[in-house]
């Protein structure tokens, strides 16, 4: 189930890759899903885009239009 406020998708992904994911998460004391999410939110910030945190209060990153 997922958490309130999150979006939920089904990803395909290498049994190789999922490994190492559940490695790492591991190492981290982390879920893979939240590994992922954290890999993800390192990755943009390497490219210099910026996240907002849906915990701060903003909408999930959607703007309102």
């Amino acid at each position: 189930m997922a958490s309130p406020g999150k979006k939920a998708f089904p990803l395909r992904i290498d049994p190789a890759l999922w490994e190492e994911l559940q490695r790492l998460a591991a190492r981290d004391l982390r879920s893979v899903n939240a590994e992922i999410e954290f890999l993800l939110r390192e990755s943009l910030a390497r490219r210099g885009v910026k996240v907002r945190d849906a915990k701060a209060g903003d909408n999930g990153g959607q703007d309102e239009t």
